[in-house]
Order: structure tokens, then C-alpha cells, then sequence
């Protein structure tokens, strides 16, 4: 089955290689609030509010970006990760890879309106930041599992 959509298999392990440390380093970023003043820099914002009300359209605006670096490479190496080609990729594979795109969606959207009926204020907030993530989390998680199941009773199937 021709798959166009889909990465050169070679991707998903650059994908391991960028999205495991970005995701570690990250989440410690988010816990012990470290941001080295090496990235600190001068970056272009658009919908701007400061601390002190002013609002501006665009402009300026001095910024730490180490955790935008580490959201992309999380976001790419995942993307990688999840959309390149198995070595053997056929129809059953497409299919398990449909099904756990589908069933990543309506989970990450369940807890998505749990979300919205159950967190406010801040809580909210860092529901959603996460929200960003989950899906394309909880896609490979469902897909590699399935895929790891399929290889070991294949296996098992050939030593009988």
C-alpha cells in the first residue's frame, strides 16, 4: 500500500533521538523553573501584554527561550516519531495506524472536556499547555504497543 503521507522510515529514529532528551530536559525546565540566561533573547511577539497592562499589537519583547526551542523539538521529533514509515509497512500496520490516531484523538478530547468542566484559573492553563502534546502522545504510545504486540505474536506464530 502506497503511503505518501508518511515519513522514510530513517526518520523515526532521529525522531527517538530528538524527542527523548528535548522531552526530559523539558519537563525538568517545567518543574525546577531553570532557564539559563544563555537564552535569553530579544524576539518578535505579536499580542503582547506585559505585567503592567500595556498592550501592544506587535512588537519586541525579551524572552527566554529555552522552553519554545524544547516545545518545537518535542513537536518535531514526536512528528517523526509517529509519522515515519514501519520497515515492513503494509495495510494491517495502516490499519493499527488509523485506529490509533482515531483513538488518540477521542482521548485527548475526553480529557479535553474534562478540562473545561472541571479546571479553571491556572489549573486550566497548564491543562492545555499539556493538551498540546497528548495527542500526538498518546497516538504513539497506542500505535507502538499495538505494533509490539502484532511482532511478538507473529513470533511466537513463527517458532510454532
Amino acid at each position: 500500500m502506497e503511503t505518501n503521507y508518511l515519513l522514510s522510515s530513517k526518520f523515526k529514529r532521529i525522531g527517538w533521538i530528538i524527542l527523548i532528551p528535548s522531552l526530559i530536559l523539558g519537563l525538568y525546565t517545567l518543574f525546577t523553573d531553570w532557564e539559563p540566561a544563555f537564552f535569553d533573547a530579544n524576539v518578535l511577539g505579536i499580542f503582547i501584554e506585559d505585567l503592567s497592562g500595556n498592550n501592544r499589537f506587535i512588537g519586541m519583547v525579551e524572552n527566554n527561550i529555552l522552553n519554545e526551542i524544547l516545545g518545537i523539538l518535542v513537536i518535531l521529533g514526536g512528528i517523526m516519531v509517529a509519522f515515519s514509515k514501519e520497515k515492513d509497512e503494509d495495510e494491517l500496520i495502516a490499519k493499527i495506524r488509523l485506529e490509533s490516531l482515531v483513538w488518540a484523538m477521542y482521548l485527548n478530547y475526553g480529557i479535553l472536556l474534562l478540562a473545561f468542566l472541571l479546571l479553571y484559573d491556572f489549573s486550566f492553563y497548564w491543562a492545555m499547555v499539556f493538551n498540546m502534546y497528548t495527542m500526538l502522545f498518546f497516538f504513539i504510545i497506542r500505535f507502538n504497543i499495538k505494533i509490539w504486540r502484532l511482532r511478538k505474536s507473529v513470533s511466537y506464530e513463527e517458532q510454532y
